[in-house]
């Protein structure tokens, strides 16, 4: 899930890395009586906001009303604006870039630095940028804001601020189950303080349950989508028929891809992930019916997850939901044998491949 640049300085207060004053606001009347000059910084899921003109900056209250007006009622990248950040305006020195995300090459966090800010990393010369594998049997260490501002040619009063920056930085991204923290531009101002200017935070899907307090309406997601982000599964809608659980990512994936091999045309995708519980599946049943699909697929290989278990939340949503839809599901993995039986004893089509069992749908589907 990304977070809006307010969402994510509120995180960078919390673990105390230093921000700019400033107040969110959804609506023109909401505007207070601030120390000018200010920033007025459109708060949309893009990046490049600024080229975009998402970013305006007002020396008085009537350029405030008429910035913010003129914002809100507009599109940015495509995007509506529904909020605004309303900052006080930095007197800036230098710009830098910092960030620390997941390198999957070396299964390791990555610190990531550069003198120059303010752009998009992609864009920045590689000898302008350091990069920092943070081990994982060790974790952070102080040798590591040591190297950083070195290279960010940082002493004094600045090499003190950077270091306790750095490392609340990491506190942050462990605490919150971060994929990545950017903070772009991270400022020196003129009376030589270091503040993040910005913030592009992260966080992964998968730990969501445990920071229900982050709702975001992500407007390139629909009603559904939006809903489910702090659900224990992946929910997108599309535009088929066949309504589709499978657990795994992967397996979901070569499910669709299965599905349109052979002519049909899934209606979701829905990731139950590693589950035991009879009630995620129930509530991932919920919202599969809510696209209301013609047939229902239930495509699991059990590791993790136990096909009785799977079996018994199938035939408990039938009964809950009064599901009148055909049911045609492949299990196969624990305790696959068992399952299927529950199924077939409750009149559902159960196969232990899922070739057979998407064969079934097309032949139900007369393709």
């Amino acid at each position: 899930m990304n977070l809006y640049e307010y969402m994510g300085k509120e995180i960078f207060k919390k673990y105390g890395i230093p921000v700019p004053d400033g107040y969110k606001v959804d609506k023109v009347a909401d505007l207070k009586q601030y120390e000018f000059p200010v920033a007025v910084k459109s708060q949309i899921l893009s990046g490049k906001r600024g080229k975009a003109g998402g970013i305006k900056f007002a020396k008085s209250e009537n350029e405030l009303k008429e910035e913010s007006e003129e914002l809100l009622n507009s599109k940015i990248n495509g995007l509506q604006v529904e909020a605004l950040l309303i900052e006080r305006m930095l007197d800036i020195k230098k710009e830098l870039y910092l960030s620390i995300t997941l390198d999957r090459a070396s299964k390791a966090l990555i610190i990531i630095m550069s003198t120059e800010g303010g752009m998009d990393i992609e864009s920045v010369p590689e000898n302008k940028i350091h990069k920092i594998v943070i081990d994982p049997l060790i974790g952070y260490s102080d040798y590591i804001s040591r190297e950083a501002a070195e290279f960010l040619e940082m002493d004094g009063s600045l090499k003190k601020q950077f270091s306790s920056i750095l490392s609340n930085l990491y506190n942050a991204f462990m605490g919150e189950d971060a994929l990545l923290m950017e903070i772009n531009p991270l400022i020196i101002d003129k009376t030589g303080n270091i503040i993040a200017g910005d913030s592009k935070v992260t966080i992964d899907d998968n730990a969501l349950f445990r920071h229900k307090n982050l709702v975001i309406n992500d407007p390139e997601k629909t009603e559904l989508e939006n809903e489910s982000a702090s659900k224990s599964f992946t929910f997108i809608e599309m535009d088929g028929h066949i309504g589709v659980i499978a657990n795994g990512a992967g397996l979901t994936m070569a499910t669709l891809d299965a599905l349109t091999l052979h002519k049909l045309k899934p209606r979701n995708f829905l990731d139950l992930g590693g589950t035991d519980n009879i009630e995620i599946v129930e509530e991932a049943f919920s919202f599969v019916l809510r696209v209301k699909p013609e047939i229902l697929f239930v495509n699991i290989f059990g590791g993790v997850t136990k096909a009785d278990t799977v079996a018994n939340g199938i035939v408990s949503s039938k009964k809950k939901f009064n599901i009148k839809q055909p049911i045609v599901v492949r299990l196969s993995g624990i305790h696959e044998e068992e399952g299927r039986k529950i199924l077939m004893d409750n009149g559902i089509k159960a196969f232990s491949d899922m070739n057979s069992a998407i064969n079934e749908l097309a032949k139900m589907k007369g393709v």
